[in-house]
């Protein structure tokens, strides 16, 4: 059995607020018992100015979860979009770099956990585990680079 990437993302729509338009995606994981959707919203112009919410959108699937984002109506998104721009961080990047090698971990434990209860073939999840600790190096590597740096 094939293990399951540690995020996913999936576009939503575009989303306007305060004269500004942004990319809505949903960034998918699975916690363990389901999965856990967080909006992003991407500046159309600069996609490297990117702002989360802190709300989830819950789902038994990948694809329930995504599902469920797309059902929001605009004023919905355009709501959870002005509390993401409300609580943005001053930086952006290192926050990103963060929360995505904390997801990698996540992933890692969960990987050796399939290991060790059978579900997932050794070759194969040695494998894993190689691949997801190179993902994590790379992004050590790049944290002194995004430390100290404010988002624009």
């Amino acid at each position: 059995m094939g293990s399951t990437p540690a995020s996913s993302e999936h576009e939503i729509r575009g989303v306007t607020v305060d004269g500004q338009t942004y990319r809505a995606v949903l960034r998918v994981g699975f916690d363990g018992i389901e999965y856990i959707g967080k909006p992003w919203f991407i500046d159309q112009v600069d996609s490297n100015l990117s702002f989360v919410d802190h709300g989830a959108v819950p789902g038994s699937t990948v694809e329930e979860a995504v599902r469920k984002a797309r059902e929001f109506t605009q004023a919905e998104l355009a709501h959870r979009c002005h509390r993401a721009l409300g609580e943005k961080r001053r930086f952006g990047k290192l926050r990103r770099a963060t929360d995505e090698m904390i997801r990698q971990i996540k992933y890692l434990n969960r990987v050796v956990i399939n290991l060790q209860t059978g579900v997932l073939e050794r070759d194969d999840g040695h494998q894993e585990i190689q691949r997801i600790q190179n993902q994590i190096l790379a992004i050590v590597r790049s944290l002194p680079i995004h430390a100290g740096v404010e988002d624009d």
